[in-house]
């Protein structure tokens, strides 16, 4: 049982996970948005859950009746039946994130994998539910109207043959069933796909299924990179905003994705995130420069005010226009961000 959870995702998973028996009869693989950030989680949770609550371990396997959160700052996938916690490369700008978990599951349980998605802006966990459904598995949302923040259920909604969508309320007991209902796990890959080239599952697998194999792949960082990226995409005009190496298009996926050679992946709105925030953040140090610019244009025409007196207007003539210049840009980033306007109503 795997749950992801973004904004409004501590109260949502405190009480869905309050809801659980004591007897579930499954492991439960928790991801919530917590960047880098001092995690608690696992705490708060345990305060009301009935089940076994602690963070994910290195090389545990998973066992029924307990819930696993990943840590700050690190991925939680799994690999050959056990958790594996990486710091490898941020996927849709987090880490850690809901895709590389859900990703894992599927490549590993096959149809015994359920993904939930909870409360969250953007579209973290729209493409781990793909996975999960090509390999068989069930997709659970939470009701948007019932999320907090609508964004992650709603586009998992729109993008995936989601099989149950329902309230929160009404979510532990549908995870408790199916949870407890038999299914053929005959569709999971031995090993996570990671011997991909020598496996005759791997050469039964439909395209999509594989594309998954060479995503996990790049995520994990093993093998020749370069195979998979061939193998699931074609190089794109963007550069990764995390790395600045090239970022490749993956072939036949919607919503967009796109990911680098080093990991980082994104949705196309997670990039576009991610290259505002760059954006923003190479205005600001253009300001520091012209700042630091006309300081040091200033300092200069002082001390040549005296020997030198031509010089020293030149030099204050552009101080002048590094102020000027400065005080525009301010201008430009003080301004409050106003969302794009309305699309016009459509004709009658």
């Amino acid at each position: 049982m795997l749950i992801g959870a973004s904004a409004g995702g501590v109260a949502a998973l405190t009480e869905l996970t309050a809801g659980l028996p004591k007897d579930f009869p499954a492991a439960v693989l928790v991801v919530l948005h917590i960047g880098v950030h001092r995690s608690t989680l696992a705490e708060l949770l345990s305060l009301r859950c009935p089940l076994d609550v602690a963070f994910g371990r290195h090389g545990e396997a998973p066992r029924a009746g307990t819930v696993r959160v990943a840590p700050s700052d690190e991925h939680m996938v799994l690999v050959g039946g056990r958790i594996e916690l990486t710091r490898s490369a941020k996927e849709n700008h987090t880490r850690p994130a809901i895709d590389p978990l859900f990703r894992s599951a599927a490549l590993e349980f096959g149809p015994a994998a359920i993904g939930v998605v909870l409360t969250g802006t953007l579209d973290d966990g729209t493409a781990g539910l793909q996975a999960i459904k090509a390999m068989g598995g069930t997709a659970v949302v939470q009701d948007p109207a019932d999320a907090v923040e609508p964004g992650m259920p709603a586009s998992a909604l729109r993008h995936v043959p989601v099989d149950h969508c329902v309230p929160l309320a009404a979510m532990a007991p549908l995870l408790t069933a199916l949870a407890g209902a038999p299914v053929n796990v005959a569709a999971a890959l031995t090993g996570n796909g990671t011997n991909h080239g020598r496996t005759k599952e791997y050469a039964a697998m439909s395209p999509t299924q594989q594309r998954l194999v060479h995503e996990q792949a790049l995520m994990l960082g093993t093998g020749n990179f370069t195979e998979h990226l061939r193998a699931v995409g074609q190089p794109s005009m963007f550069t990764c905003p995390e790395c600045h190496g090239g970022l490749w298009e993956l072939r036949d996926v919607v919503p967009r994705r796109l990911r680098c050679h080093t990991g980082h992946a994104f949705t196309e709105r997670s990039l576009q995130l991610a290259l505002s925030e760059s954006v923003d953040e190479a205005l600001w140090a253009a300001l520091r420069a012209l700042q630091e610019k006309e300081a040091l244009l200033a300092q200069g025409a002082n001390e040549q005010r005296g020997s030198d007196p031509a010089e020293s207007a030149r030099l204050a003539s552009a101080a002048l226009s590094a102020q000027r210049q400065a005080a525009t840009l301010r201008k430009l980033l003080q301004q409050p961000a106003r969302p794009p306007p309305a699309p016009p109503p459509p004709p009658e």
